[in-house]
């Protein structure tokens, strides 16, 4: 079978504790290399993993020819720049969700994949679960009617000190962490633009730490998106249709579970198998390099999704 040889642009909690054992898990994928400017990070990467190279800057690791796509879980602000980089060295390039911190910078990197003929994809993992599946499958069917109400939460509480998604420059705060998520949700069901929004903001150390937005689609369809930092987990989404109500706990996980659907007057439970998600992300886009096709997440959804995120930021830091 033929496989990719990955490359990794920082040895970040992400890298480490998924996306590493993804790439080792899919068939189609290789873990060739490590690039970490921190010298007892690349000391544990050699113990933990088989990398086959391990680099002490990452340009090092985009000069090295053997390796034909990257990762990058670099802070969010460092998106656009590294993925540029890698892609002018010909490299197809999976990136950390958000894409990058405004349309502009999307725009760019997609022209930029566009010349140089590499892939580009925002690394939304939870579009791989049989959770969101199922879910499309539901809506696709008609069993709701038409959607003229999401709610969707992805929330967390942060106690670690000193951490990345709490800096400004870095591209931190809530929205860019995991408010993307429920954002991307909504988009994935309604392929739109809302015409209005409406958004109220918690903020500490210049970023949001919670945020709850209210977007208004044509036809008076409605999105209510929440996430934050500072209080106790939550992970959930809600469609309301027009002839039934679809509940979706763990909306953005991988672990087995039921959804709810109220409709013709009952109450359907609808069990949902788990899934290694990162590893299904790591297939899809080492096959589409292979293949030449396009991955699961569109250069297209990822345009949609900066666009209402301009949105709701502008609202935040007007």
């Amino acid at each position: 079978m033929k496989q990719i040889n990955w490359g990794i642009l920082g040895y970040a909690r992400i890298a480490k504790n998924e996306v590493i054992p993804a790439l080792l898990e899919a068939p189609t994928a290789r873990l060739y290399g490590i690039a970490s400017r921190d010298a007892e990070k690349r000391e544990e990467a050699k113990r933990l993993f088989p990398f086959k190279r391990i680099y002490e800057t990452y340009e090092e690791l985009l000069e090295d020819e053997h390796i034909q796509a990257v990762y990058i879980p670099l802070p969010n602000a460092l998106h656009k720049e590294w993925a540029v980089k890698a892609m002018e060295k010909g490299k197809h390039v999976l990136c950390e969700k958000p894409l990058a911190l405004s349309e502009k910078e999307v725009k760019d990197m997609t022209e930029t994949s566009e010349k140089y003929g590499v892939l580009l994809m925002e690394a939304f993992m939870y579009r791989y679960t049989p959770r969101i599946k199922k879910v499309l499958e539901l809506v696709g069917s008609g069993a709701l009617g038409e959607i003229r109400h999401i709610d969707s939460s992805f929330r967390f509480y942060l106690s670690r000190p000193n951490t990345i998604k709490m800096k400004k420059e870095l591209g931190g705060g809530a929205l860019y962490d995991v408010g993307c998520y429920p954002v991307s949700f909504a988009s994935l069901l309604l392929k739109e633009e809302p015409q209005g929004v409406a958004v109220s903001s918690v903020m500490a150390d210049g970023v949001d730490i919670e945020t709850s937005v209210l977007l208004t689609y044509k036809n008076g369809v409605t999105a209510s998106l929440h996430c934050g930092f500072n209080a106790y987990g939550v992970n959930s989404s809600e469609i309301l249709g027009t002839e039934g109500r679809l509940v979706i706990p763990d909306t953005f996980l991988e672990e087995a579970g039921d959804l709810t659907l109220y409709h013709k007057n009952q109450v359907d439970s609808i069990s949902v198998p788990g899934c290694h998600r990162y590893t299904l992300e790591v297939e899809d886009f080492s096959k589409a390099v292979l293949e030449g096709k396009k991955p699961l997440v569109t250069i297209s959804e990822s345009l949609l999704q900066v666009r209402v995120m301009d949105k709701i930021l502008w609202n935040i830091y007007k």
